[in-house]
């Protein structure tokens, strides 16, 4: 039989969450039935071709210095489809799916658009170009309720839209390496019996990561033996180390830096902790939960549709985050609570968040749109 071929189309192979799903879902696809090929255009946001790579997947990097020169490969990913006899282009992030929708509309290849980001939060001429253009696509995707609220609410598209939840991997993301968590520990002096409080993160500011430093602060000035520590880079990574200083906390809190696997670091939290001002929904959050992290967090965005306090979780308002503070420390002071949290986390990503069920849905997708 001969394979349906499926082009992806992302800015970046950076360790964004949008761009994290790209490998994980490829893992799980049936590539007897598919070929997945993927274009990508920051040539030095490259982390995750290897990845990609090695579960078969075929990436092409067209080179582009800023949004205008992305846009004008516009030729360079036509040629590339009929040569490839691509047959659907899945787009994801608005700079991917404005070049996508160009080729959508000179060669009527379908092309699915997956929004991971509510509307109100982008740039005011990223927003208006998103919704000039919303409209040549076949198929729009968010991945949460959230998300999808704001696409109809900010653009009323006359294309089908619909959801299809982020999810995690759960047979690799789960908790198995006890050698890992100690072997981390004692790279950072942790103690054994200390509480971890970590987070994985780009460093853009609705991450808050200031906020999140101060949270840390409040809750070690409370209980001396709660570490953390911290999973990313980004632009404010100077600031917020500078927050950190600030704050005294360079005996207690440490930065990992940007990871290709992550895994190992989910292994020595005990608490995920995430005070964002905004969100899509986040994969770093479903990876935690599925590592049997207990969670507490802001209820930004799709977190909410994820979260139900204190079943699953801990959640607080958005204006609420100094709260969170209390929550580690009374985690920290309760570990049946603690366990009873993690474990529960774990259970509500296998049964509603499992990137098998996002997989089928996406496949379900992808035959109905092919040409």
């Amino acid at each position: 039989m001969e394979k349906i071929k499926i082009l992806h189309i992302i800015k970046s192979l950076g360790r964004g969450g949008a761009e994290m799903l790209l490998p994980e879902t490829l893992k799980q696809h049936d590539q007897d039935q598919f070929e997945f090929h993927y274009i990508y255009f920051l040539p030095w946001k490259n982390q995750l071709v290897e990845s990609i790579e090695n579960a078969g997947g075929k990436v092409t990097c067209f080179s582009a210095k800023n949004n205008i020169q992305l846009i004008l490969h516009f030729t360079n990913i036509i040629k590339y489809c009929t040569e490839n006899q691509i047959q659907l282009i899945h787009a994801h992030l608005p700079w991917a799916g404005f070049v996508s929708r160009a080729v959508h509309k000179l060669t009527n290849i379908p092309v699915i658009y997956t929004e991971h980001n509510l509307q109100e939060r982008y740039h005011f001429i990223t927003k208006y170009i998103n919704k000039w253009t919303f409209n040549y696509q076949t198929l729009a995707i968010g991945v949460s309720e959230d998300v999808l609220k704001s696409i109809i609410k900010n653009i009323n598209p006359k294309t089908a839209s619909k959801t299809v939840l982020n999810g995690a991997n759960t047979q690799h993301f789960t908790r198995c390496m006890p050698e890992e968590r100690t072997s981390i520990r004692n790279q950072f002096n942790i103690p054994e019996n200390a509480i971890v409080v970590g987070t994985v993160a780009v460093f853009r500011f609705q991450k808050r990561l200031d906020k999140w430093m101060e949270i840390m602060k409040a809750a070690i000035d409370v209980n001396p033996n709660i570490y953390g520590i911290v999973i990313g880079a980004g632009v404010l990574e100077e600031e917020i180390k500078a927050k950190y200083v600030e704050l005294n906390l360079e005996s207690k809190v440490f930065f990992a830096g940007l990871q290709a696997n992550v895994k190992p670091y989910y292994e020595v939290m005990d608490v995920f902790m995430m005070c964002s001002s905004f969100e899509g929904l986040p994969i770093a959050l479903l990876e935690a939960m599925s590592m049997s992290c207990a969670v507490v967090s802001t209820n930004a965005g799709g977190i909410k549709e994820v979260l139900r306090d204190e079943i699953d979780g801990l959640i607080v308002d958005v204006d609420n985050w100094p709260k969170l503070s209390t929550l580690i420390v009374e985690l920290a002071d309760n570990p049946a609570k603690m366990a009873h949290l993690q474990s529960k986390a774990r259970l509500r990503v296998e049964s509603s968040f499992s990137i098998n069920t996002m997989v089928k849905q996406l496949e379900t997708i992808y035959l109905s749109y092919k040409l």
